[in-house]
């Protein structure tokens, strides 16, 4: 069984999300967060826009900074603490 079908309401026939899951659906949230997190390879650096590209290509709901944050505060992500590099970490 896939362990992100529960998403599948939130996805659209590309495979994109449409929506972010609301606060009472935590799970969710934290499923969609960790499958976008999947699209970043562990060791790499990315810059901020890289980011914001790659989860454009996978959400359409145009807020990738509110989902970059999201990431950044469940640690699927790091950052400098200027913010101009991101990285996957190995949780």
């Amino acid at each position: 069984m896939d362990r992100y079908a529960c998403l599948d309401g939130y996805r659209d026939e590309a495979g994109r999300f449409t929506q972010l899951p609301g606060k009472r659906q935590k799970i969710k949230q934290d499923l969609m967060l960790e499958s976008l997190a999947e699209y970043f390879r562990p060791g790499l650096r990315y810059s901020e826009k890289e980011i914001n590209e790659t989860l454009n290509a996978h959400h359409t709901f145009n807020d990738p900074a509110t989902l970059r944050r999201m990431m950044f505060g469940r640690k699927l992500l790091n950052r400098t603490v200027d913010g101009r590099a991101y990285w996957r970490t190995s949780k």
